[in-house]
């Protein structure tokens, strides 16, 4: 040792090759080549054996923080069925009789955390929508009352695809109300996992949805027994057989909207409407393969229908609307609204008005109907009739015939002048309530001024956008005589500042909207903002 200790020489820190080699940076890399980084033990198990740690957690909020440890933890867990949980916690309730030891005693499961009952919405729009945001949203809501309503604005996204759908469906089982719009990699896997996880669904609306076919909507009406509404728009490859199925499995079903569906045909739509235990209220169709046979069908099965809307049917002739009408089926139909439908002619209209408890009539763009067409219908309509939409023809003695009416629309109607209306507006016995004169270019102050001093007091909405002979005086009568008006629209009109310092100055306005000409300057908008400053929208 003492050898060792008093050794000494020239080589004692010796500038050789091991020195050199301490240097360089070579050595250092092939250092660390040479130690293994060790992978994390709970990296290395499969997927199954995670799963089932996973599904054994006690609670959701455990089963929330170990979510979020990574994407690939999130989506695992998000997998887990609320039925999985159901029966693993059964297990564990017989485990208990032989408990082991419990270490983490600052641990307690509520037990309002199973409670899962709906309360929440989520809305996600755009680029918010994803899988991995609809994991999250599937496992946040759990112990938070639940996700009830969910909606999903996709504009043609591909980040939402089945994987977020299904994370939904496994873990709200709560969910009543479900819209998926613009989502083009959802499939009927997808809808199938909500049939199988959401039994409460109620309301489902699906709008360009290509890869969603009747055999998704089959799994959602088998499955899904309180539907109560149904909305179907662009979907192409949903046809007759989904709404067939949605007929025989649905009773509590109330409301249907079908649009651009090419695939729908008469047997769909007789399906729905025609089953033993049809409970339609409402129903809207929109450019779809329907002939006579459908419209038949309606009339003579929608007892229960209260609101109808007819539109683009082109396939419909006459023939269909008549016998819809004469069958009179539609002994609770309230509204009804055909819109651009060629095959709807005077004598068709004349038949659809025989429904006695009708109160609105709404036409547009149904060139065959005449004048005369329209006043015979109102001969047979019902005397509770209170709101008529027209688009053409005078209607000079729509008064006389129609005196509970509430509801005017004119909108485009440029030959509608003073003369016309002035009839109309002395005959109502209970008040105009809503009146649109939107591009009637040839009513002027005179009109306005008779309006609201007989209707005044129940008058909430007044549109005048376009009539170019609407002057200060208008606003002075309004200003004056308006006492529960709630939304004016002057856009377009021969108003000024001093028309909008009379507005300001009146005590008893209570307006929430307001729409102004441009003639309008920066000085009276603001005395504007200062007077009525409980109104919601000033433009």
């Amino acid at each position: 040792m003492a050898a060792l200790v008093n050794y000494g020489g020239n080589d004692d820190i010796c500038p050789g090759p091991f020195y050199l080699n301490l240097t360089d940076s070579s050595l250092l890399l092939s250092l660390g080549q040479r130690r293994k980084e060790t992978a994390r033990s709970i990296d290395t198990l499969p997927d199954e054996c995670l799963f089932e740690i996973l599904r054994r957690l006690p609670g959701d909020k455990d089963r929330s923080n170990s979510a979020c440890v990574s994407k690939h933890w999130l989506m695992l867990v998000s997998s887990i069925r609320s039925l999985e949980l159901a029966a693993c916690n059964m297990v564990c309730d017989v485990s208990v009789k032989n408990p082991s030891p419990y270490l983490n005693n600052d641990v307690i499961v509520d037990e309002q955390e199973s409670k899962n009952n709906g309360y929440l919405t989520r809305c996600l729009n755009s680029e918010e929508a994803m899988d991995i945001r609809l994991a999250s949203i599937s496992l946040g809501t759990c112990s938070r009352g639940g996700l009830g309503k969910l909606s999903i604005r996709g504009s043609n996204s591909t980040r939402v695809t089945d994987a977020g759908i299904s994370a939904i469906a496994h873990g709200c089982p709560s969910l009543q109300v479900l819209s998926l719009w613009k989502v083009p990699l959802v499939t009927d896997v997808g809808l199938s996992e909500i049939a199988d996880g959401c039994p409460l669904l109620e309301k489902l609306d699906l709008c360009q949805c290509p890869l969603i076919s009747d055999k998704g909507l089959i799994a959602v009406a088998q499955k899904c027994p309180d539907l109560t509404s149904l909305s179907i728009k662009s979907c192409s490859r949903i046809g007759n057989e989904g709404l067939q199925a949605v007929g025989r499995c649905c009773p509590k079903l109330k409301s249907v909207t079908i649009n651009d569906c090419l695939q729908v045909g008469d047997k769909g739509i007789a399906s729905l409407v025609s089953s033993a235990s049809s409970s339609l209220e409402r129903i809207r169709l929109r450019t779809l393969n329907i002939s006579d046979i459908a419209l038949a069908v309606i009339g003579h099965y929608g007892k229960n229908v209260i609101d109808l809307s007819l539109t683009e049917l082109q396939d419909v002739i006459e023939k269909g609307f008549w016998v819809m009408g004469n069958t009179l089926g539609l002994q609770k139909l309230k509204s009804i609204s055909i819109n651009c439908c060629s095959g709807l002619t005077d004598t068709a209209l004349q038949a659809i008005a025989k429904a006695k408890a009708l109160e609105s009539l709404h036409l547009e763009d149904c060139n065959q109907i005449t004048l005369m067409g329209i006043l015979g219908a109102l001969l047979k309509c019902s005397a509770e009739l209170k709101s008529l939409g027209v688009t053409s023809g005078s209607i000079q003695v729509v008064g006389k015939i129609c005196p509970q009416l509430q509801n005017i629309d004119l909108s485009g109607q440029v030959g509608v002048t003073d003369e016309s209306l002035i009839p109309l507006i002395q005959s109502s016995e209970v008040g105009f309530v809503e009146i649109n004169l939107t591009g009637c270019v040839n009513v002027t102050d005179d009109l306005v001024t008779r309006l609201v001093k007989v209707h005044g007091s129940s008058l909430r909405i007044l549109n005048l956008h376009g009539c170019r002979k609407i002057t200060d005086r208008s606003l002075l009568a309004i200003a004056e005589s308006c006492s529960v008006l709630d939304d004016l629209d002057l856009s377009s009109c021969s108003v000024s500042d001093y028309g909008v310092a009379l507005l300001a100055s009146a005590r008893q306005l209570n307006l929430h909207i307001l729409s102004l000409a441009t003639l309008i300057r920066a000085h009276g908008l603001r005395l504007l903002e200062e007077k009525l400053w409980w109104c919601d929208i000033i433009s």
